[in-house]
């Protein structure tokens, strides 16, 4: 399948009054992917997303959405899910789902059939005419995640979308985006919790301080931070080994050493000198690639968003 700029944000800044919440961004979505925006609280993540649905507007460059300028039209071809959540609390759950998506244009049958599906899907169908108030929080999140896709937007853009879930029902909204990745849709997903980052998107942006800090494929990026190293566990006199270069404790772990290796090294050689060692065992051997959550703490610490003490006291294994 062919990717089509779903979102193009060309050089787009904002202030507000002395402070400049977004500073010249850019950045490209395409059809198809799930695009993870992410940054400290503050960065500048939700500015942004108001400006490409047209909430705010920038003070200087340009957004395209579904390659125009936004309009009420372009807007019926979104669907948000906003950290601050909406739903009508004392309504039952399958008459607010179509009166919603009514407003989005859809006919009342439509709306219905859809809901129902939906309800289905996420394991609410027998709560269809509880009011909402009834719900549980994690309840609340799956309709409000509905609700959002309920009139099978292009493009769908959502902060936080796992707030409140437990991981059965994580499982379940992780399809359901993943589903609508596959058919061509375009998700931008805002969140902290990188695990679900590095298992769902193929790219992603991070914003510091209201400018562009990371940007690019998921695999790439952590391939980008990875030291020349391994991560093993196991017994034995590291240090000896002809290729490693020096040997360091990863904190908070069970015995798991990181294994820096001499330039000249490659994780295969050292692996063999591990194999012809008498007195060297392992249970494990990895290539040292960081989490995104290592990498987010390193950048907002290089661009002196953090103490480099707190860094320590996390037990951060590389720089």
């Amino acid at each position: 399948m062919s990717q089509n700029h779903v979102v193009t944000v060309e050089n787009i800044s904002k202030t507000y009054g002395d402070f400049k919440a977004v500073s010249d961004l850019s950045f490209e979505v395409y059809s198809g992917e799930i695009f993870a925006m992410l940054g400290p609280n503050g960065a500048g993540k939700s500015t942004t997303i108001r400006m490409i649905l047209d909430i705010l507007k920038p003070d200087n460059g340009r957004i395209t959405v579904l390659g125009m300028p936004m309009s009420d039209k372009i807007k019926d071809r979104i669907g948000y899910l906003p950290e601050e959540r909406g739903l009508y609390r004392g309504v039952p759950v399958l008459e607010m789902m179509v009166y919603l998506g009514m407003l989005k244009g859809m006919s009342s049958a439509d709306a219905r059939k859809r809901s129902l599906a939906y309800l289905e899907q996420l394991e609410l169908a027998d709560f269809a005419k509880k009011k909402v108030s009834e719900l549980s929080k994690g309840m609340q999140q799956k309709v409000q995640f509905a609700v959002t896709v309920l009139h099978d937007p292009d493009l769908i853009i959502i902060d936080e979308p796992f707030s409140g879930l437990d991981p059965v029902n994580t499982l379940l909204v992780k399809k359901l985006l993943l589903d609508f990745s596959k058919r061509g849709k375009a998700v931008i997903m805002s969140t902290h919790q990188m695990p679900q980052i590095e298992e769902m998107a193929e790219r992603l942006l991070m914003i510091n301080r209201g400018r562009n800090a990371l940007y690019g494929k998921v695999d790439e990026v952590r391939q980008r931070y990875a030291p020349h190293a391994v991560r093993v566990q196991g017994q034995g006199d590291w240090a000896a080994l002809p290729s490693v270069e020096r040997v360091e404790a990863v904190e908070q772990t069970r015995g798991e050493v990181m294994l820096y290796m001499k330039a000249s090294a490659t994780p295969d050689t050292l692996l063999g000198e591990i194999a012809a060692a008498p007195n060297v065992h392992i249970r494990s051997f990895e290539l040292a690639i960081p989490s995104l959550n290592e990498i987010f703490v390193q950048v907002v610490h290089d661009q002196g968003g953090i103490p480099a003490e707190l860094i320590k006291a996390g037990g951060k294994a590389h720089a």
